[in-house]
Parts: C-alpha cells; sequence; structure tokens
C-alpha cells in the first residue's frame, strides 16, 4: 500500500513540475523563429534583386512571400 501511495504522490509531483515551465521561455523562441524568417525575407528580396533571369526573381520574391507569411503567423501566435 505505501507504494502505491508513493507513485500516485511522485507522479502529481511530476506532473506539477512539467506545468510549471515559464510561458517566457515558449515566447523567446517563437520571437527568435519570427525574426529568422523575417531575415530570410530580406535575404531573398536582396537575392532577387541580383537575379539575372525573370523566373528566377519571381522565385525568389515568392520565396519572400512565404518566408514574410510564416514570420506573421508565429508573430500573431
Amino acid at each position: 500500500m505505501k507504494k502505491i501511495v508513493f507513485v500516485a504522490a511522485a507522479a502529481g509531483l511530476m506532473s506539477l513540475a512539467a506545468c510549471s515551465q515559464p510561458e517566457s521561455a515558449d515566447n523567446a523562441a517563437m520571437e527568435n523563429m519570427a525574426a529568422n524568417y523575417e531575415m530570410q525575407a530580406e535575404n531573398y528580396d536582396m537575392m532577387a534583386e541580383n537575379a539575372t533571369m525573370e523566373s528566377n526573381e519571381e522565385m525568389l520574391e515568392n520565396a519572400e512571400v512565404n518566408a514574410e507569411a510564416a514570420a506573421d503567423n508565429l508573430e500573431g501566435m
């Protein structure tokens, strides 16, 4: 009987420990990911400006738009 009570208490304490993590770490990770996508969008923009073929320029501009959308989605979370 003591073992069952000990296991139940340990499980309860572990579940409380898992819930007590600060949300700021998750928010910081999301902000960093959004900043990364924004930097990717800027890089795609610069690459599109230097593209020699119109099809490559359009492809890079589409990648830029997609990276900006991903950043906006992360910022909205």
